[in-house]
């Protein structure tokens, strides 16, 4: 969004050979909206209308499982703002974390507060003709899901809606102890991942390697193939038919070389 979200962000996508993007549209840190700029919106909308997958990720502060009331107050009213600043620039979906109980003997209650926040926004997100995508949590604090039997239990509870989706982090889920670096690990991992999704659809994968050993519980991201997850895991991802309809984006430290050899690495992979 820094510098413009269609000048600056539409350039460094096109300079890295991207295919598809991931945005914020407001500080990923705080709680003040952003309202936009007029011009970027449209011009960003005609890259979409083009045909240019575009998602956005909500605020890194929305915890929908919060025991105090103002934190989730203003997460519902951020993943709102952010829904509906998703439909004026054409993206398919709005990214949003699980969140977390804070304290361990609140998970029920952590879910129950997940439920009641999530139906309207799910809603709102259809009227939009929008997706909100569900990303799992790396195993850190108190999360409510990041493990498989997690995810299952969690879309269980939120229910089934047409504006329901899921967004994969890999570092996420080998931080979570999901080994995707073992031989067949990844192939096995999207299997049983369809299953206890129950139908909801895998939407955006979040392509990253991870500085940190399996289960390690830590969010630190590496580059493709410079991690513990390794390269070619990656090429079963690029492959599975879970990917039928997903779009992958990095989120990969380095500077604008270095996203560019990520980005030709994974359609390297993708050609094998």
């Amino acid at each position: 969004m820094s510098g413009g979200l269609a000048s600056r962000g539409l350039t460094y996508a096109r300079d890295i050979g991207a295919e598809a993007v991931q945005v914020f549209v407001t500080n990923p840190r705080g709680w003040t909206p952003t309202s936009g700029d007029a011009d970027q919106d449209a011009a960003f909308r005609r890259a979409t209308d083009d045909g240019l997958p575009a998602f956005v990720h909500a605020s890194y502060l929305v915890n929908l499982g919060s025991p105090d009331p103002s934190v989730l107050a203003r997460s519902t009213k951020s993943v709102s703002h952010t829904l509906h600043r998703a439909g004026v620039i054409g993206a398919r979906g709005v990214v949003v974390h699980t969140g977390s109980a804070v304290h361990a003997h609140r998970f029920d209650a952590a879910m129950r507060s997940t439920h009641e926040a999530l139906l309207p926004l799910l809603d709102l997100a259809d009227r939009l003709s929008v997706s909100l995508l569900l990303e799992p949590m790396a195993g850190q604090g108190r999360s409510l899901c990041s493990t498989l039997d997690e995810i299952e239990r969690y879309l269980q509870r939120v229910g089934p809606h047409p504006a329901l989706a899921l967004c994969l982090d890999t570092c996420h889920a080998y931080a979570a102890g999901h080994d995707l670096a073992a031989r067949g690990g990844m192939t096995g991992f999207l299997n049983r991942l369809e299953v206890v999704s129950g139908g909801v659809p895998l939407r955006l994968v979040h392509a990253n390697d991870s500085m940190d050993t399996v289960g390690a519980g830590k969010d630190r991201h590496a580059r493709i193939g410079a991690g513990h997850i390794g390269e070619a895991p990656f090429r079963a991802l690029l492959r599975h038919r879970s990917l039928r309809d997903a779009s992958v984006v990095i989120e990969t430290p380095g500077d604008r070389a270095a996203h560019r050899e990520d980005v030709a690495t994974l359609q390297r992979l993708r050609r094998r």
